[in-house]
């Protein structure tokens, strides 16, 4: 049954950062303060070294590739920030959008954590990808 949790608990971190990186990806345009950009670009590299993480590691649990968004989730997420930066690109929409994806990432790793029986390299993943959200959700309310 662990095994099953652990591709369970791979394939959601590495949706979870994918989500990140697409959403990080469609708001970076609109981002103009160079501190601001730098702090996603961060925000970025982090999830995308995540993912490599995971990617490096799947084989050892299952064949085929992690879980990745869809090209639907990725159009929605692209419109939704389209839409809700309309009218306001300011560092403090942006930085209120990205945290709500933020707090979706936090409660669900702290939902795999808490509740599946994981192998330590996993539990390891989850638990870094749990502290990364938290880092950069206490770093973005100072931009609200």
């Amino acid at each position: 049954m662990e095994e099953k949790e652990d591709i369970n608990a791979l394939d959601e971190i590495h949706k979870g950062s994918c989500m990140g990186l697409d959403a990080i990806n469609f708001i970076l345009d609109k981002v103009n303060d160079k501190k601001f950009r730098k702090l996603l670009e961060d925000q970025y590299n982090t999830y995308k070294s995540i993912n490599e993480e995971i990617e490096k590691i799947y084989p050892k649990y299952n064949e085929g590739n992690p879980h990745e968004t869809t090209i639907m989730n990725k159009m929605m997420t692209s419109s939704g920030i389209n839409m809700k930066t309309m009218n306001d690109k300011s560092n403090s929409k942006i930085a209120e959008l990205l945290i709500q994806g933020t707090n979706m990432g936090i409660i669900e790793g702290r939902k795999i954590l808490n509740n599946k029986k994981l192998n330590q390299e996993v539990s390891e993943i989850v638990d870094r990808y749990v502290g990364v959200q938290e880092k950069y959700l206490e770093i973005l309310k100072k931009y609200l």
